[in-house]
């Protein structure tokens, strides 16, 4: 399975979890890879950081309002960009590329104005940790 597929299939998994309560590993379900479960694991536990970055950057809006599923994309986009050790991978995916897929998935699953919000809220992010990064 190609890892953009595992990558969709922790977002199923994480949103199917919110949306129902169910544990996370059932929502995973016995097939997933050990890429899919490391990400869904990581982005469910470190949720409430990831969803502060995304609520600094998502002028106008507030968390709880943003759909699920968007969020969750945004979710597994910020843990490979910023937690790469987070899921195991022969590569990490540079940060570009991680919002390339979140966008992708977007378009894909959710409605017309998604790719532009998921692209402008994970674009934001990206230089705000350089910028940082630049001033350390």
């Amino acid at each position: 399975m190609r890892r953009s597929e595992q990558r969709r299939a922790a977002v199923v998994a994480l949103y199917q979890h919110d949306l129902t309560g169910r544990p996370l590993e059932e929502t995973l379900g016995s097939d997933a890879s050990l890429f899919t479960r490391a990400l869904a694991h990581a982005a469910a536990d470190r949720a409430q950081e990831l969803d502060e970055l995304i609520g600094r950057h998502a002028t106008g809006w507030s968390v709880q309002r943003i759909a699920p599923l968007e969020r969750n994309i945004m979710r597994v986009a910020l843990i490979e960009m910023l937690h790469p050790d987070a899921a195991p991978a022969d590569e990490p995916i540079p940060a570009e590329g991680a919002i390339e897929e979140a966008v992708v998935t977007a378009k894909t699953f959710c409605g017309p104005d998604a790719p532009a919000f998921v692209n402008g809220v994970l674009g934001a992010v990206l230089r705000e940790v350089r910028h940082n990064a630049s001033q350390t």
